[in-house]
């Protein structure tokens, strides 16, 4: 990641403690560090504060299966800051202590379907309704333009499904991009030059993706810093034209 492709900007990751999350914060918080630059990051937490502190890291409490926690820490960057360049939602679930992917219609159940649905697909629509005004006052321009990108996965994609199961997740990943589809349609009309993209990570070395690893095959497994670095690189090269994109973490197009 270049100096100046991250300079002067403010960010907002949702999710920073997560293991891509936390990646993009501290790359983000010293990609500059002996720079003269004035990024700052804001960045959410769910429960456990974060040990990792710097001078333009500002750390919030964030719930994002709640409307109202999501709406405070809207209004506590607008105490420090008066705009946000780019938001990037780093939020998901896939398993639970009590509930793994189903691999079997008679496995499906409501409350974990409706878990998956409120994390991974509604959540980042609540949080691009009160993150709005912010983006707003960006300063932007098609070559440059303010971003709001959201992590999803290749297994929401419709047409690529070639095994089937992990019905909850599958579902709420695509609900999540046909939402973030929707939303660079409306704001493409009423908020110029935002890029609303979906991305791919790979498969990371983290905790979301710990009991699938035995599957993937080697070399394939990322670092949360190597995918990091590798999203950070294609959101930098994004036009506002690219809204509506469901990319991987090589920039690559993914099929809806």
């Amino acid at each position: 990641m270049t100096n100046n492709s991250v300079n002067n900007k403010t960010y907002l990751i949702i999710g920073g403690t997560g293991g891509i999350g936390q990646a993009m914060v501290r790359q983000l918080v010293t990609a500059t560090a002996n720079e003269q630059s004035d990024i700052r990051v804001f960045a959410t937490y769910h429960r456990s504060v974060p040990d990792f502190e710097a001078d333009n890291l500002h750390w919030l409490q964030m719930d994002v299966s709640d409307e109202d926690s999501i709406e405070q820490g809207a209004d506590i960057i607008k105490q420090h800051s008066a705009h946000l360049d780019w938001v990037i939602n780093c939020v998901g679930l896939l398993h639970t202590e009590t509930a793994q992917p189903e691999k079997a219609l008679r496995q499906v159940g409501t409350d974990f379907f409706l878990q998956n649905m409120q994390i991974n697909a509604l959540a980042g629509l609540l949080i691009a309704k009160h993150i709005k005004p912010l983006l707003a006052k960006a300063e932007r321009s098609n070559e440059q333009p303010a971003i709001f990108a959201t992590i999803s996965a290749r297994v929401g994609s419709i047409s690529d499904n070639q095994v089937g199961g992990w019905y909850s997740y599958r579902m709420s990943k695509a609900a999540l991009n046909m939402g973030m589809k929707n939303l660079s349609i409306e704001w493409a009309r009423a908020l110029k030059d935002v890029c609303v993209v979906v991305m791919q990570p790979g498969t990371v070395n983290t905790q979301l993706s710990a009991p699938f690893q035995a599957n993937v095959t080697e070399g394939h497994l990322f670092t949360p810093a190597y995918s990091a670095e590798c999203l950070l690189e294609v959101l930098v090269g994004l036009s506002a034209t690219d809204s509506g994109s469901f990319v991987d973490w090589a920039g690559e197009s993914i099929p809806w």
